[in-house]
């Protein structure tokens, strides 16, 4: 039987069949930046949040615009319930912070020998809020940062700031999801170009390279990730140590992605390389099978779980699993996609989130078959007034994944 766009052309070939996708694009802009804070304050001031601290990273790139990598000094900003924001950095770094500043607000410095824990409390004082106040912390801050504001305070309620951010990050803007459309339109089209150059042979470590070449050709910076499977090693979900060399009857298994103006992508194909078996081709469809059971269950409304349930019920008549058990679907069908390649809120068991309009989901129950193959297919879509929509359409069989055969 053909397999339709796979090992049809050379490297080269592949490589010009691509052209860049990213001419067109905006980021965001200071105006969202600034609906976003308001819409932080509104959620603060309706659930008794003095505060909240937006570590290096990107909570603070969402709100402020401000690209800033975590260390193991503390660089953030402090965002009050009522007022305007104040970023809190070393002294010696303020003229660079300066520099990628997007929305306007004091940058507060500490000094090497200083405590930057003593300067974050004086400021939450100079802020007006009161000294047995709630400040919540930036879920993904280090430990450290919680730590050395915890001793240097006394009486504030320092909480999770996970729930502010979280309300606000979980709902897409429409310029959001313009540019996670594209940065999943590049995809894909590294994905079709990648599988039309692989040859027996090949391996893992060159289709990583000509992977991030792909991604360049089509605007983005390289790969934000690649897993690139082989063989048995397809049944480890993230991937395996060595590298491996491709054979006929090789179940391939590629998940990668791209930024796009802070946005990522996030596809993950599985096909044959070559002649699929009838067990192969039985648990790829099993797996598009589920994945469109998980598609049907996302209704306006409903709990995450429910699509997660949707998957596993299916799988379970088939007598595969039950629940997390292999062979069958050992991790939970679904995650939230933006900034971070998974955010809230996610597609599993006990999660009671309802889906509302605006949300953004991975769909990928993974089959894992131990000691033989795995096959994971995923797309992404986003939850709209009448339900869910395809980001990127589902891959269309294990002889023509890429829908080439008209």
């Amino acid at each position: 039987m053909t397999t339709f766009g796979i090992g049809i052309q050379t490297k080269e070939q592949a490589l010009a069949s691509l052209s860049d996708m990213t001419s067109d694009l905006t980021a965001i802009q200071a105006d969202e930046l600034l609906a976003r804070i308001a819409k932080a304050q509104t959620y603060m001031q309706a659930n008794d949040i003095d505060a909240i601290y937006l570590n290096a990273g990107t909570n603070l790139t969402y709100f402020t615009g401000m690209h800033w990598y975590a260390s193991e000094r503390m660089v953030g900003a402090i965002l009050p319930a009522k007022g305007d924001i104040q970023y809190i950095a070393p002294y010696f770094e303020i003229g660079s912070l300066n520099g990628f500043k997007v929305i306007d607000g004091t940058i507060r410095g500490w000094q090497e020998h200083e405590s930057p824990y003593e300067l974050f409390v004086q400021i939450i004082t100079e802020m007006g809020i009161a000294a047995n106040g709630t400040v919540g912390i930036d879920e993904s801050a280090q430990f450290f940062i919680f730590d050395g504001i915890n001793k240097a305070q006394t009486g504030l309620n320092l909480v999770n700031a996970q729930p502010v951010t979280a309300h606000c990050r979980m709902h897409k803007s429409s310029n959001e999801l313009a540019l996670m459309q594209r940065a999943m339109d590049m995809t894909l089209a590294v994905h079709q170009a990648t599988a039309s150059m692989l040859h027996e042979g090949i391996s893992t470590s060159e289709v990583e390279a000509f992977i991030k070449q792909a991604h360049q050709k089509v605007g983005a910076p390289g790969n934000y990730f690649c897993i690139v499977l082989f063989g048995v090693a397809t049944s480890f979900p993230h991937g395996v140590k060595d590298p491996q060399i491709l054979k006929k009857g090789d179940m391939v298994l590629i998940d990668t992605g791209c930024k796009v103006h802070d946005y990522l992508s996030d596809i993950t194909r599985t096909y044959v390389f070559g002649e699929a078996t009838e067990r192969q081709r039985q648990f790829w469809d099993y797996e598009k099978a589920a994945q469109i059971a998980a598609f049907n269950a996302a209704k306006i409304g409903a709990p995450c779980e429910a699509v997660d349930a949707a998957a596993r019920s299916y799988l379970a008549a088939q007598d595969l699993g039950p629940e997390y058990q292999t062979p069958g679907c050992p991790h939970r069908t679904g995650h939230g996609i933006g900034l971070d390649i998974h955010e809230w809120p996610y597609l599993v068991g006990g999660n009671k989130t309802p889906l509302v309009a605006d949300m953004c989901f991975s769909n990928e129950p993974m089959l894992v078959v131990p000691d033989e193959f795995g096959v994971r297919l995923e797309d992404h879509f986003y939850m709209t007034d009448n339900g869910p929509k395809w980001f990127t359409e589902p891959a269309h069989s294990i002889d023509d994944p890429f829908g080439l055969a008209g």
